[in-house]
């Protein structure tokens, strides 16, 4: 079944730049925090995209990807979620 993915907007104060981020909420829930990669610290190719800032229960992993949009982020998290591997 699927799960009730939504998204809330929110700051996210980091040394001025990256700023917009989005929490992830699954039924709810908090479940992720998402944040927009635009700071010059970032190589121009992955400007524009959105990092994991942090995960909670079973998307708190390192080593998660970037994502393309929060959509695409919705939808790892749902993945991780819903997988039933221990």
């Amino acid at each position: 079944m699927p799960l009730d993915i939504s998204y809330q907007p929110i700051g996210v104060l980091i040394d001025g730049h990256d700023s917009e981020g989005r929490l992830v909420l699954a039924g709810g829930q908090l479940a992720a925090v998402i944040v927009r990669l635009d700071g010059d610290a970032h190589e121009p190719e992955y400007k524009g995209l959105w990092h994991l800032e942090a995960g909670f229960g079973k998307c708190d992993i390192g080593g998660a990807p970037l994502f393309a949009t929060p959509d695409e982020a919705g939808a790892w998290v749902e993945r991780i979620l819903t997988d039933e591997t221990p």
